[in-house]
């Protein structure tokens, strides 16, 4: 994040106003503790990490890498991984850690307009909201490109202008004066990004996602914690007398209050961003992009894949929640139709075990097959013996389940045709009403996650824990 948000005079090419403007990016992002910061972004960070398919042994950079929240993640998954940033204090931290973990990962200082690597030295070029912060926008795809191999993968993710990050730049550029580089956010807007990669690049999808940030402290004190952690916030408050710190606080604190999807004390606000992943390679640079980027050896489409995606997001989400309750939260029975229910590690399990039955009667209205034994009464009993048979589940095995099941799932909805997803057949569940398969998926493969992972939030709060009491 950055504090020149708005659009702002061009940049000189003077080398010297560069250096210059460079030296106090850099002061910026060594301010506060960012490692602090970060780790409170590291669930969704698995997600964008799942998403761009990097298989063991690959050679991962990752360009502003910050202490390491995506760079770790890949090199836990097996990936040989180099992550470099601007600011030192944080590859100090990052080198730390990866030597704390005993992972095969290298730390260096690097600056994304000049990136210190050899030409198509890497399989697989990353940057979660990193590299979109440097002042000259063109250089940095240039890099980008020249640093992955021919038929290597670039994935970025980058905050948009009207995303919830783009609007708190909004607030902070009416305080402080621009400092002379473009907007950071516009690497989240499509048509820029189609041109900042118009050449070098064989294909290039972009896909608007939303990142969640979750605090267990109300909005109040989320504004507090990024003006003590966060570089940009420290520096822009640090730029106001008093009375500006005030507003500038009571302003962020009304726009945390108005998109906190938060339960009682605690902090949930979805920040829109694009993920965009490309394909290095040569192409006419008039012809226009294919937009989607084929999967070896299956057979996809874009409609099923961002369908696919959602099925193993919720997953996702109900793994990191489920992952970080106490045993006595797993164990917690819960409430349901005003009575005790079952235990929030049931019904997690719960979700798990029903991905392939939701995936079977979507494939059955698939091909066109009526549905007449799926009712309420079925689902009923269906929930009862499970149950009772599953009473006693561990967490890990869970956790494993629901994961399989879901990325199972989701690779059999990512084989279906648009046909397939409109074909609708009569639906027991739905009284017989014609339901299509995609409808059946929404409603059941992807709500069934987030339904459960709401009332659990409910019921048992938002638990997430703090990450600063974790840090190594």
């Amino acid at each position: 994040m950055s504090t020149g948000a708005a659009v702002s005079p061009a940049l000189t090419n003077s080398l010297s106003d560069v250096n210059q403007l460079k030296t106090r990016l850099k002061a910026t992002w060594m301010t506060g503790d960012y490692d602090v910061f970060s780790r409170y972004l590291e669930p969704d960070a698995h997600l964008f990490f799942r998403r761009i398919g990097v298989e063991p042994g690959q050679k991962l950079l990752d360009v502003g890498c910050g202490t390491g929240q995506l760079a770790l993640i890949a090199a836990r998954a097996g990936a040989e991984v180099t992550g470099c940033d601007i600011a030192t204090n944080s590859i100090e931290r990052a080198r730390v850690r990866a030597s704390q973990e005993q992972l095969n990962a290298t730390f260096d200082e690097g600056d994304a307009e000049e990136l210190p690597y050899a030409d198509a030295q890497f399989d697989i070029v990353t940057s979660l909201v990193g590299a979109m912060f440097a002042p000259r926008p063109g250089l940095v795809a240039s890099e980008l490109i020249r640093v992955c191999k021919p038929g290597g993968k670039i994935a970025m993710a980058n905050w948009t202008p009207q995303g919830f990050v783009g609007q708190m730049f909004k607030i902070i550029a009416r305080y402080i004066a621009p400092n002379g580089m473009p907007s950071p956010v516009l690497w989240g807007d499509q048509a820029t990004v189609h041109e900042r990669f118009r050449e070098g690049v064989l294909d290039l999808r972009c896909t608007y996602r939303h990142y969640q940030f979750e605090y267990p402290f109300p909005p109040d004190v989320v504004v507090d914690f990024f003006r003590e952690h966060y570089g940009p916030m420290s520096r822009a408050f640090g730029a106001l007398d008093a009375e500006g710190q005030a507003q500038l606080k009571a302003d962020l604190v009304a726009l945390w209050s108005a998109n906190n999807r938060g339960v009682g004390n605690a902090t949930l606000v979805d920040s829109e961003y694009l993920e965009v992943i490309a394909i290095r390679g040569d192409r006419d640079p008039d012809l226009p992009f294919i937009h989607s980027i084929p999967m070896k050896d299956k057979k996809t489409n874009r409609r099923a894949e961002l369908l696919a995606d959602r099925i193993e997001e919720g997953a996702a989400r109900l793994a990191d929640f489920a992952g970080r309750l106490t045993d006595a939260e797993w164990s917690t029975p819960t409430t349901e139709g005003g009575k005790q229910g079952r235990p929030a590690g049931v019904i997690v399990h719960h979700v798990a075990s029903m991905y392939p039955i939701e995936t079977s009667v979507a494939q059955a209205a698939a091909s066109g097959k009526t549905i007449t034994d799926v009712t309420w009464e079925v689902v009923a009993a269906i929930n009862a013996k499970h149950a009772a048979d599953s009473a006693r589940v561990g967490r890990d095995e869970t956790i494993q389940l629901l994961l399989k099941n879901s990325r199972e799932a989701a690779d059999a909805v990512r084989t279906l045709s648009d046909e397939e997803l409109d074909r609708a057949s009569p639906f027991s569940l739905s009284f017989g009403a014609p339901m299509t398969a995609q409808f059946v998926l929404e409603d059941h493969a992807v709500r069934h996650s987030w339904h459960h992972l709401a009332r659990l939030r409910k019921e048992l709060g938002h638990h997430t824990v703090n990450p600063s009491s974790q840090l190594r």
